[in-house]
């Protein structure tokens, strides 16, 4: 086998299969002696996005960070938001105090950092201290002597009316009498009542004199009766201003303390007038209360020691211990625990609540900051994702219940006053949620102007890494793993390179890297290292392997007893092995398929038998009508093409998609048409387009791997290969046991650019070159092939001739 690696149609050299790392380009022999990495490999244009994103302080101007699952998004964006987090100013304390005129919508106050606590203090405070001084105030013999002067003042006002009035009534000769029924007058001689005998021996003129005098005193005495209940309103009011006067000495003092020490804060002061005002219009709650009486709150019946809580301060956000912005990630982002909550007690069989059990959100905590999500989370939860963009448009937090959003319950609720807010959302996600959000979210670009748009890869050269070595040196002292020799760091190196499909290239899926050094420091301990080793590295990748290969091994033992059938020696016609890459979760791994064509007399139809059955999809149908295409231009340009001709991937029972199996189906094809045999110690993969180039694919390692494997299987004759897209050579990580056959001349990789190129090292028979005229070789391939064509095209038209003539016989 020639195994040279230029020109058409020869091998690859073993070197190009596979890029090795040289150990020799560290300046290190361990990984101890490296520092950690503080830079991110590879993100230049993520980090730009970062960085712009956070700077621009203009509404609207926030965050989506691109990019897989396990790229390492959210590590980069918290370490980099927390540094420029430790730059900002901290931000203000948040807290919800009581609306004494409307109990159901609770008043926010705003404070600078560590106030929020110390007002919450001082209310606590003042409480107990108002406990003791109210009463003692209302005790002291100033105060009981003063209310003994009003009530002594209201008697004294009292008896004298009615001591006048006794005085008149005597001067007429009549008594005035209290009885329990109330004041009477009588008619008395001597200063003595006269008896009922008496009166009636008085003369009739006597008795008019006194009836007309008592008729005169009496309403003397009715008017008197009517000023008492004034008299009294009076000595109320006399009583109440002296509470009002002796409560304001209690607690004006301690209230103007509080007032001078917030004087500058907000709305502090208001509230502490607030404050005074209820304190003195509910003296009653701090002078000797009864235990287990019950108030009013928000209407319900509450037990007594709960009143004393409309003086405390909700402390909603405490930045009292914060040393610069606040940087949150929300791992459960519902609804509530995005926008805060409103919780409820159950008391006497109902569901009551105040502004002490509002509770805050992630958007309270984040306000000043920055605010972490993952887009997907968000989106799965009902209405967090129409609240977090409500809040993101109005500026400002809006507690509310979902069942009353909802209208789905009739609790007893808050009304809590709106928080204004100011801060940076980052949302993490993949691409495709991100371009979906974009085309059917109207809101969502209006909101998030800043994309962060991570690299999968990064190149791979010197300094890279250098870097990369440092990152896992990095990795590997935060994991508490054994340090890594440099054939080990060189290890990973090249097996990134595989993670990432390309020779030339480093995967920058941290995740991947993470499991694979944990993996190898168990394999480094396990064989009793003080180092992990490439041999090491090699364990762990082999094991990861051997834990899902568990398909493939089924798979291939299918083709190993016959069941499924692949050739792998001897030649066909019109069949030819193509390759496919069947993925599992984390594991792929290459699938050798026969790929059969029939060719026949027709009317220029190639039937995809995947697609007629529905189990072609759209790309794979593409592939296959651009190969009748390139049939149809280069072989039958100037005639009409009539061929009918079917393709099928033998045994296949699923979904067939992607073009890579295109170059394979046109060989076919060409094989069934021109009769020359295809030998089946070869298999191919590559796409086609119209003017018969091979054009790159995926996971091609994969399926060099999957034939090799079946090969070795059976026995490497020095004959078995691979065709594969030129431009795929640089791709190329393949397996040590692949790379050791191709080195030993027992397997070989063929690289493509032309469809002509496959066509002579399929058949062993050349392809031929068109002349001036457009006409092929004699006896070579390709001339054999438009043969046939033009001799399907004469039949055709002979029996179009005899059917005519017939008719025309006929008629």
């Amino acid at each position: 086998m020639n195994t040279e690696s230029n020109g058409k149609g020869r091998a690859l050299d073993a070197e190009i299969l596979y890029r090795v790392c040289d150990p020799s380009q560290f300046d290190f022999e361990t990984t101890a002696e490296l520092e950690d990495l503080k830079e991110i490999v590879g993100q230049a244009r993520a980090l730009e996005a970062l960085h712009f994103g956070v700077g621009i302080r203009r509404e609207g101007y926030n965050l989506f960070v691109l990019g897989p699952s396990g790229i390492g998004k959210y590590t980069v964006v918290r370490q980099y938001l927390e540094q420029e987090a430790a730059k900002g100013e901290v931000p203000d304390d948040w807290c919800y105090v009581n609306n004494f005129e409307q109990p159901y919508k609770p008043c926010v106050l705003r404070l600078p950092a560590g106030k929020g606590q110390a007002l919450r203090a001082d209310m606590l405070r003042l409480v107990e201290d108002l406990k003791t001084a109210i009463p003692s105030a209302f005790e002291t013999e100033e105060y009981q002597t003063r209310v003994r002067e009003i009530e002594e003042s209201f008697k004294e006002r009292r008896e004298q009316a009615l001591n006048e009035l006794a005085r008149e009534s005597e001067s007429h000769g009549l008594a005035l009498l209290r009885t329990p029924g109330g004041f009477a007058f009588a008619p008395q001689r001597d200063g003595k009542v006269i008896k009922p005998e008496e009166y009636e021996q008085l003369s009739d003129e006597e008795k008019k004199r006194i009836e007309e005098t008592v008729s005169m005193l009496q309403e003397k005495l009715e008017t008197i009766l009517l000023h008492i209940p004034q008299w009294q309103r009076e000595a109320r009011e006399k009583l109440k201003s002296l509470d009002h006067e002796v409560g304001m000495f209690a607690v004006g003092s301690l209230i103007e303390e509080l007032k001078k020490k917030y004087r500058d804060i907000g709305r502090v002061g208001e509230y502490l007038e607030a404050v005074q005002n209820d304190i003195i219009s509910n003296l009653n709650e701090f002078r000797g209360h009864e235990e287990g009486a019950v108030v009013p709150v928000l209407g319900l019946p509450v037990a007594e020691q709960s009143a004393y809580r409309r003086y405390e301060v909700n402390v909603l956000v405490d930045h009292s211990a914060s040393r610069g912005a606040p940087v949150v990630y929300e791992d459960s982002p519902v609804y509530q625990n995005l926008v805060g909550r409103v919780e409820h007690l159950a008391q006497m069989g109902a569901l009551i609540t105040d502004f002490t059990l509002i509770k805050p959100g992630a958007l309270h905590r984040a306000n000043g900051g920055y605010l972490i999500l993952d887009a997907a989370k968000v989106l799965l939860q009902p209405y967090a994702w129409e609240g977090l963009k409500q809040v993101l448009k109005s500026q400002e937090v809006r507690i509310q219940a979902l069942g009353e959003i909802y209208s789905m319950v009739s609790t007893v609720t808050l009304e809590p006053e709106p928080i204004p807010v100011d801060m940076k959302v980052v949302l993490l996600g993949d691409r495709l949620l991100y371009y979906l959000l974009m085309a059917y979210d109207p809101e969502f670009a209006e909101l998030f102007k800043v994309a962060a748009d991570f690299e999968e890869q990064v190149e791979r050269n010197e300094e890279n890494n250098r870097l990369y070595a440092r990152l896992i040196a990095t990795i590997v002292r935060r994991e508490g793993l054994l340090p890594m020799d440099r054939r080990a760091v060189a290890r990973v190196l090249e097996h990134s390179a595989r993670l990432a499909e390309d020779a030339e290239k480093l995967t920058t899926h941290l995740l991947d890297l993470v499991d694979l050094l944990r993996e190898s420091d168990y394999w480094a301990r396990q064989a009793g290292h003080d180092l992990m080793t490439g041999e090491d590295v090699q364990n762990a990748i082999d094991a990861q392997i051997r834990r899902l290969d568990r398909v493939r091994r089924q798979s291939y033992e299918h083709i190993q007893r016959g069941i499924v059938l692949i050739d792998t020696d001897g030649e066909k016609v019109g069949q030819i092995n193509g390759l496919s890459v069947i993925e599992l979760g984390n594991f792929a791994f290459g699938q050798p398929t026969r790929i059969t064509a029939n060719t026949r007399l027709g009317e220029g139809e190639v039937i995809d038998i995947e697609r007629e059955v529905e189990l072609g999809g759209a790309i794979h149908s593409k592939g296959v009508l651009i190969l009748s295409s390139f049939l149809a231009s280069r072989y039958a340009a100037n005639l009409p093409l009539s061929l009918a001709a079917s393709l099928v991937f033998e045994q296949s029972y699923g979904v067939v998609e992607g073009d890579s199996a295109s170059v394979a189906e046109l060989c076919a094809l060409i094989s069934s048409l021109s009769g020359v045999p295809i030998r089946q110690c070869l298999a191919v993969t590559g796409s086609i387009n119209q003017h018969g180039q091979v054009q790159a694919i995926g996971g091609v390692n994969e399926k060099i791997e999957g034939f090799f494997d079946i090969c070795r299987e059976r026995g490497l004759n020095g004959n078995h290969g691979v065709l594969i897209p030129a431009a795929n050579v640089k791709h190329l990580m393949l397996r040590a046991d692949v790379v050791d056959a191709v080195r030993a001349g027992r397997f070989a990789v063929y690289p493509l650019e032309t469809i002509d190129e496959a066509i002579e090292l399929l058949t062993g028979q050349p392809a031929g070159e068109p002349d001036e005229q457009g006409r092929f070789p004699e006896g070579s391939v390709n001339r054999r092939v438009a043969d046939r064509l033009a001799e399907f095209t004469q039949i055709r038209q002979e029996y179009g001739k005899a059917a005519e003539h017939e008719e025309h016989h006929h008629g």
